[in-house]
């Protein structure tokens, strides 16, 4: 593993015990990196904490975190209390329980990591929990501190290694039904409805992560890019939305296939930028 580990510790199911290391999985690094600058001056800004009463500077050594007890009145905690008011499992990822892959509930998930064996010792039981989990399309429920926080951690067999996936706590997740309360109940079609699953059925196809299209990168490269050579922006034009009353006919051309109208938006990827113009890129840690 090229990377550096970000945790290292074991993973203890009962009384077996094995060493492990977290790798970050997923990584922004590659986005096209925009910085605040100072727009008549041309150069970069630095964020500065200031105390809000006086205005004042604050230095580093005097920033620390707080509570606010009382309107405008906080109780100070130092880092060392902190770290000692920390459940002292940071170096353990305690399986509580394990649940079958059918009943994960993806809303929950937070961030992905690569598990990995920590040394050759740990090697058979790392392999013997992954084929464990495997055979039983099971994942193990565990607790450890991560980053100075008492995470729970979804843990699945994955190819050759393990993911360990940081959950959100339920209090975190906003409810679904909540959020979902405001939609009406509407009769749909039966003629729309069978359109609408052959157009399904058609655009049936794979998850396939290397053909997802960042067009938010391409369309911010495409800017840089005509900024730098000094040319026109031409803004975006959004599809209109369908409305009710031409929706089925929208349904019929999808379904026939007909072909929509093209952006003649050309695409530039950010390698290109970087390349002829100079564009600002964040390097790969």
């Amino acid at each position: 593993m090229a990377a550096r580990a970000v945790w290292s510790g074991v993973v203890k199911i009962a009384e077996l015990v094995c060493p492990v290391k977290l790798y970050t999985a997923a990584t922004q690094s590659e986005r096209i990196a925009l910085h605040m600058v100072n727009r008549s001056t041309g150069n970069r800004l630095k964020r500065v904490y200031v105390d809000d009463k006086t205005g004042k500077p604050v230095e580093k050594e005097d920033q620390v975190k707080g509570y606010e007890a009382h309107e405008g009145s906080y109780v100070i905690l130092e880092p060392e209390e902190i770290t000692a008011a920390v459940p002292d499992s940071d170096k353990v990822l305690k399986v509580e329980h394990f649940i079958t892959c059918s009943q994960i509930e993806t809303t929950y998930f937070d961030k992905p990591y690569y598990l990995l064996p920590a040394n050759e010792v740990g090697e058979e039981a790392f392999m013997l929990i992954r084929e464990a989990l495997r055979k039983k399309k099971a994942a193990a429920i565990a607790y450890t501190v991560l980053f100075r926080r008492l995470r729970p951690v979804l843990i699945r067999a994955h190819r050759k290694g393990l993911i360990a996936t940081t959950l959100n706590f339920d209090y975190e997740v906003r409810s679904s039904r909540q959020a979902f309360k405001g939609i009406p109940k509407l009769k749909i079609a039966d003629e729309m409805l069978e359109l609408a699953q052959h157009i399904l059925k058609t655009k049936a196809g794979k998850f396939d992560p290397e053909k997802f299209d960042d067009r938010y990168e391409e369309a911010l490269a495409e800017l840089v890019k005509a900024k730098v050579e000094g040319r026109k922006i031409i803004p975006f034009k959004r599809p209109e939305t369908t409305k009710p009353n031409d929706l089925l006919e929208a349904l019929r051309m999808s379904a026939a296939g007909k072909p929509a109208t093209p952006q003649g938006k050309a695409r530039t990827s950010k390698a290109a930028v970087a390349k002829k113009s100079g564009a600002p890129r964040r390097k790969a840690s």
